[in-house]
């Protein structure tokens, strides 16, 4: 079903259409570094979704859009991007009620270069030294990979007003029948994605 700017006059108030792509990247970037943690959904077999709190791993450059995870290989959720790559990553902060949705696929890397980029020792605790002289807890365990999640498409809502401000616009549309909007409802598309990837591997 398609969307009806009629019917759905939020959605058409809230569109920003005026913006750059660097200047979507920036406002997006700042959600994520914000939030920190992300929820990664995957499909299983039997066609359920499944959730679960994953923090994106640095470094950040201007124009990334790719979200990168260091992960246990012997978790559900390995199983489930080899059955099906399609996945979804979304961030919501509490405190502005702004939110970011990346829609893409994920990749699963055991490249040793990738995961020295992405590893830190902090990282150590959730895999745990099992004793056996090979699964450590350290950059060099068989259990680490990165899960890379790369975007067809970025959706993201960006408050411009706070918890008082959406409150009155809120209100005063209730009384005049108008529509509150107080935010930005930005999408970056795969065209933009692609020269963001593009300008991202000159990097």
């Amino acid at each position: 079903m398609t969307s009806n700017t009629t019917l759905d006059p939020y959605t058409a108030k809230a569109e920003a259409h005026d913006m750059t792509p660097q200047d979507k990247i920036t406002q997006l970037h700042t959600i994520v570094k914000s939030c920190q943690t992300g929820m990664l959904t995957t499909r299983s077999s039997d066609g359920n979704l499944h959730s679960r709190a994953m923090f994106p791993a640095s470094p950040f450059t201007d124009t990334q859009l790719t979200l990168a995870f260091v992960a246990n290989n012997a978790t559900h959720k390995f199983d489930e991007i080899q059955h099906d790559s399609h996945a979804n990553v979304s961030f919501f902060n509490t405190s502005t009620t702004s939110w970011a949705s990346y829609s893409g696929k994920a990749k699963i890397s055991r490249d040793p270069e990738m995961i020295k980029k992405y590893w830190s020792t902090s990282m150590a605790a959730y895999f745990g030294d099992l004793k056996d002289g090979v699964h450590k807890g350290d950059e060099s365990d068989p259990r680490i990979s990165i899960i890379e999640v790369v975007p067809d498409e970025v959706r993201l809502w960006v408050a411009k007003k706070g918890v008082v401000g959406r409150a009155v616009d809120n209100a005063i549309s209730n009384v005049t029948g108008g529509t509150s909007a107080p935010g930005d409802m930005i999408t970056i598309g795969k065209a933009e994605i692609q020269l963001a990837q593009g300008l991202h591997t000159k990097q």
